[in-house]
This record gives C-alpha cells, structure tokens and sequence, in this order.
C-alpha cells in the first residue's frame, strides 16, 4: 500500500496571513486524518512563515495516524523533532531563503553532516528519510550515512508529464528498483497532483509514500478537502490493483 501523507504548509499560511487561528491548523490535522488520509506532515523553516515551531509541539498531541516534519537539519530543526519524536523526518537541503524545495541532497559531500544528524535521530527512534534526486550514487550515498527512506524529488516528473514526456518516468523507476534493491523505503513529493498521481504511483515500484501539500489545498479551493483526500486515495488505490 502506498500511503498518502498530506503537508498542511499551505493551511498554515492562509492562517498567518491574518494572524489569529482562522482556519484551525489542529482542527484541520484532525479532519484531514478522519476523511481518511494515512499521514500528516509538516515543513517548519527558520522564518516560520507558514508552520511554526510551536505547531509542532502542538500538533503532535492531535496526529493519530502518520507524523513527519520536513526541514533542514540546523541545529534547531534537530532539537525541535528529538522533542517531538515524529514518525519519520524527512532530511531536505532548503536554504534559507528558499521558497519551496527545489533540490535533492548530495549524500556524498554532505556525507559527514547528514551520518552525524542521522545518528541522532536514529538514537531517538526517528524513522529517517532523505529528500533526493535519481541519482544512483546519491541514494548509495543516502544508504552509507544510516537513513531508512528516501524521498525522490519529482518536480521534473510533474514538469515532463504536463507535456506528455511520460519517458521521464522511467528514471524514477530504476531509483525505486536500485533504493529497494540496498535496503531502503521509498516516499516521493513535489509537485504531484490529481492529474499525474495514477500514473506515477501505477510505475514505481515499492513506494511506501507520497506527499502532497499545495496541490491538495488548491484543489479543494474547488473541489472540498474531503472530495480531494478521497479522490487522491482511490486514484492510489486503483493504481495499485
């Protein structure tokens, strides 16, 4: 089963754009995981301009299904989730400014840094898992430093399946074979939405799970966030028939 964890970032911001609590960031955690999706997660960044640290502390009291808090590992994001204790964290190599994710990382020269920050989560019983690209080294590398998962990175996935390039699946595919292949789980994010989630998730092979946060918050402006949580899980369910 693929799981669908839903990144409530975007919830976040209409929130802070007023100040207040309007929409109910936990109110909407708890609804999310009653229309049935497998997982929440959350991204905090330094400038907390969407979810705050403090949602963190917060929310963990009110995620009763999957909890997985994405960032970079400054020493700050690593006290925040050794305190919370998540499911799973997900490694990504934001800078600061950086308005969304927009790059994997390179376990090889970063090979030092990410099996020191591994080692501690590890230590607090933290799944870990590392945002990447396809590269085949890069996942050897994310293996090397200690991490349980990867996170393919697939923006150009998106990108190619809006101009019908559906052959950039195929290097997806061969990352998920060779992942499974040394001993790691496989999640994937960015950019996915309800017009190429089908697709992907009828390719890859073992993937445990997608996240999807801007997409599914756009779509339900439209469609409800009940109708898009279900649509998402029948479109992965039928893929997996």
């Amino acid at each position: 089963m693929t799981k669908l964890s839903v990144n409530i970032n975007k919830i976040a911001t209409i929130r802070n754009a007023r100040g207040g609590n309007n929409p109910n960031l936990v109110q909407m955690a708890k609804d999310i995981q009653s229309y049935g999706a497998n997982g929440i997660t959350i991204h905090p960044r330094p400038d907390q301009r969407h979810i705050t640290y403090n949602d963190a502390r917060t929310l963990t009291d009110f995620i009763t299904t999957e909890f997985n808090i994405e960032g970079n590992p400054i020493e700050k994001f690593v006290e925040l989730v050794c305190n919370v204790k998540p499911d799973q964290v997900t490694l990504v190599p934001d800078s600061i400014d950086a308005l969304t994710s927009n790059a994997g990382w390179d376990t090889i020269s970063n090979r030092s840094f990410l099996k020191e920050v591994i080692t501690e989560f590890k230590n607090n019983n933290i799944r870990t898992s590392i945002f990447i690209d396809t590269n085949h080294q890069f996942i050897e590398g994310a293996k090397d430093v200690g991490a349980d998962r990867i996170e393919l990175y697939t923006e150009s996935y998106a990108v190619n399946f809006e101009k019908n390039n559906l052959n950039e699946i195929k290097k997806y595919i061969d990352a998920s074979f060779y992942a499974n292949s040394i001993g790691l789980g496989v999640n994937a994010g960015h950019d996915l939405n309800l017009e190429n989630i089908n697709f992907f998730v009828k390719e890859i092979p073992f993937l445990d799970e997608v996240s999807i946060g801007h997409a599914i918050v756009c779509e339900a402006l439209y469609l409800g966030m009940e109708n898009v949580i279900n649509m998402y899980l029948e479109k992965i369910n039928n893929a997996l028939k």
